[in-house]
């Protein structure tokens, strides 16, 4: 059965739908692909699985497909200007959409390039992991990387619709399964506490991708972001929320070199580290912060980062796109499922924090 979560922005409202099977209801994708003609991004692992029905469901249009190298070291302004080079050598006019088919990387780079070619084309995300099902497809974040930080070129762009079919999850390495469930775990710790007991109890479904399990994990997670993304859609106040242990997990994707640790993986790191501060100022419990660890690791995760340069370490943390005025800011908790962004933290326990992790 086919889930819908709205996502309500006013003229740029758009659904996410959630389902098994969905790539194969040709009638959904040629619905949320406006124009006469598409540009589908992809990559060489996602591709040869998934490419084909939604070529056969945009049969009736003008369909070019742009297929890049997997993975985040490849989320770069080169693989940016492939796809803007596709769309000009193609003749795509602005009444064209950019389909998005893959994971994170994919859809972050798929909307920068329909956020800025020819000022704003239609945009579709039809994400293939766990990670951007539950996360990086909704909310229109686009980016790139830069080789000092993280997403630091890009655009708020909504897409026109969320197309995220669970099935597609079977052909997931396991790896990248986990890194998803890493921003599911997210949701319940810094902002959802039914959902974080819901979580406690049902890991090993999600991690066997049980039907049920994994939709309403999806759908949950989806529902949270959405609320959060309508009071705040620029990331000006509560939507910071969301980043919840990426300015650790962040800086550690920087500092060890991108790809090295996935996402999921670093912001797992991070959101351990983040609960040990708030649990050092006294905000949370040490048995809290061992129902976090517990989790973490019954995901299948990491709950330390690697033992990498401090000096480097700081200097990423120094890039994140929260900091205002120079001043870094970090999501910690107030409770479990009450975050809460902080610019007055004890900086000396910030600086024991990652003395216990780095290496001086």
């Amino acid at each position: 059965m086919t889930q819908e979560v709205r996502v309500d922005l006013g003229h740029r409202s758009y659904t996410i739908h959630i389902g098994e099977d969905l790539l194969s209801e040709a009638n959904l994708i040629s619905k949320l692909v406006a124009g006469p003609s598409a540009l589908i991004v992809t990559n060489d692992t996602v591709g040869p699985l998934y490419l084909e029905p939604i070529k056969k469901a945009l049969s009736d249009r003008k369909v070019d497909v742009v297929t890049l190298p997997d993975g985040e070291a490849h989320k770069t302004l080169n693989s940016f200007q492939t796809i803007m080079d596709a769309l000009v050598d193609g003749g795509f006019a602005r009444d064209t959409t950019v389909v998005a088919l893959g994971g994170g990387v994919i859809g972050d780079m798929g909307g920068f390039a329909a956020a800025t070619y020819q000022r704003g084309v239609g945009f579709l995300q039809i994400p293939t992991t766990l990670l951007s099902q539950v996360d990086s497809s909704v909310g229109g974040k686009t980016a790139v990387n830069h080789p000092k930080g993280k997403n630091l070129i890009g655009a708020f762009y909504q897409p026109g619709g969320v197309i995220a079919d669970t099935k597609v999850l079977s052909t997931l390495d396991p790896r990248e399964l986990k890194a998803g469930l890493a921003e599911v775990i997210k949701y319940g710790v810094a902002l959802d506490p039914t959902f974080l007991s819901w979580l406690e109890g049902h890991m090993d479904e999600l991690l066997s991708l049980e039907p049920s399990a994994l939709s309403h994990a999806i759908r949950r997670s989806c529902e949270i972001k959405a609320s959060i993304v309508k009071q705040d859609e620029l990331e000006q106040g509560p939507r910071a929320l969301l980043n919840f242990g990426h300015t650790f997990g962040h800086a550690i994707e920087a500092t060890a070199g991108y790809g090295e640790w996935l996402h999921g993986e670093a912001v797992a790191a991070g959101m351990v580290m983040a609960t040990e501060l708030s649990r050092d100022h006294g905000w949370v419990s040490d048995q809290q912060l061992q129902r976090v660890v517990k989790l973490i690791k019954a995901a299948g995760l990491p709950t330390e980062p690697p033992r990498l340069s401090k000096s480097d370490y700081v200097a990423a943390m120094g890039l994140d796109k929260k900091n205002l005025n120079n001043q870094l800011r970090l999501i910690l908790l107030k409770d479990l499922g009450t975050g809460f962004v902080s610019d007055t933290f004890n900086t000396e326990l910030l600086d024991a924090l990652l003395d216990k992790y780095l290496e001086s």
